[in-house]
């Protein structure tokens, strides 16, 4: 394989981001229901383009089994966003099995906390 090759194959290699949730308060934060199939906002520094593949492992509420999902990024909080708003993408989880669980796993642990006013990364 030449050099070019190896770059283009890592390349088109999603992102692997680790997000560790440990209290349900953050979770709502992260949590983007009005995205269709769900999504989660990543804290981030590194720089991304709407539309980029990442996969994701996603360890939530002290659960041992960190949850595996794919997804796109849908949007991009920059640095000094208005309203101090954390730096970060907010991710569309992809249309498939992984997808299916990660929406149904954080919805089953917000429960009441996904009909809340209070404010989150994504509003």
């Amino acid at each position: 394989m030449s050099d070019t090759q190896k770059i283009r194959a890592a390349e088109s290699r999603p992102d692997v981001l680790s997000l560790n949730i440990r209290e349900k308060s953050a979770l709502y934060a992260a949590y983007i229901p009005a995205l269709k199939g769900g999504g989660i906002f990543i804290p981030t520094n590194k720089s991304y383009h709407i539309g980029d593949e990442v996969f994701m492992l996603l360890n939530l509420l002290g659960d041992p089994n960190k949850l595996p999902v794919a997804g796109r990024v849908a949007w991009i909080t920059p640095a000094g966003a208005q309203g101090n708003k954390v730096q970060g993408i907010g991710v569309q989880f992809n249309n498939d099995e992984s997808g299916a669980a990660a929406r149904s796993k954080i919805e089953s642990l917000l429960g009441g906390y996904l009909h809340s006013s209070r404010p989150t990364h994504t509003m």
